[in-house]
């Protein structure tokens, strides 16, 4: 953020921190929420490099398009299980879920 922004906010009373300080979430939590983060994006890199829709995908995973958005957006609903096994369904290897585990392969940014 641009220091002079931030210190117009903060003058009008606007506190600057991270998510993890306004949700006051733990270690285990922030990187519980990372993880889904990060095969979440996998899965969707990988979808749309195979110039899959989210309707093919969910074909070839017997699941529905809304499902597979789900998994694309990080939906609490859907478990690290599924995602796991999405990516295994579309080829991904055990290095390569260690790479995206481990964060190699970069997570896009919150706007």
């Amino acid at each position: 953020m641009i220091e002079k922004k931030r210190k117009r906010l903060e003058a009008a009373g606007w506190k600057i921190g991270s998510a993890r300080e306004f949700l006051e979430l733990t270690d285990q939590e922030e990187a519980y929420i990372e993880l889904r983060l990060k095969l979440a994006d996998a899965l969707k890199r990988q979808r749309v490099s195979r110039n899959l829709t989210q309707g093919d995908l969910a074909k070839a995973m017997s699941s529905s398009q809304s499902r597979v958005a789900k998994m694309e957006a990080g939906d609490a609903s859907v478990s690290l299980d599924l995602l796991v096994r999405s990516l295994l369904a579309m080829g991904t290897t055990n290095m390569d879920l260690a790479k995206i585990i481990a964060g190699s392969q970069g997570r896009r940014k919150a706007a």
